[in-house]
């Protein structure tokens, strides 16, 4: 009987960690979060979401959102006008994202606060010591 849950254990284990794998594979890089949530405000050009996402090269942000677009996060719609206009915009399948994003922003949020806290306390003995 042990044996049976420990095999269990592992399987339930190994189906986590390849939904983990999964996940940071459609996701993976330092950009398409920031695109998908730069497009959270409403649909936008290519130049709009290049100014939005600061510091993403053309040729980077065209490869993330052919990525997010065969993923099914994101859509690419051609206006038939002149000049031809191309907009991007999220898919409804990208808000199943909203909770992913949410926890990404308060633990980011948490965790700049701890590490500033840490630097600011370091500064703080450094400046003890030295008026000694």
């Amino acid at each position: 009987m042990l044996k049976l849950q420990t095999i269990s254990a592992e399987w339930e284990s190994c189906t986590a960690l390849s939904a983990v794998q999964d996940a940071l594979y459609v996701l993976h890089g330092k950009w398409k979060l920031p695109i998908i949530v730069a497009l959270s405000s409403g649909n936008k050009r290519f130049n709009e979401l290049q100014k939005t996402v600061k510091g993403i090269a053309a040729k980077v942000l065209s490869h993330e959102l052919k990525e997010l677009e065969l993923n099914g996060f994101v859509l690419r719609k051609v206006y038939n006008t002149t000049p031809v206009v191309i907009e991007y915009e999220l898919t409804d399948y990208s808000n199943t994202l909203g909770a992913v994003v949410n926890s990404l922003r308060e633990w980011g949020t948490m965790h700049r606060e701890k590490i500033r806290s840490q630097l600011r306390q370091k500064t703080e003995e450094r400046a003890a010591v030295a008026a000694e």
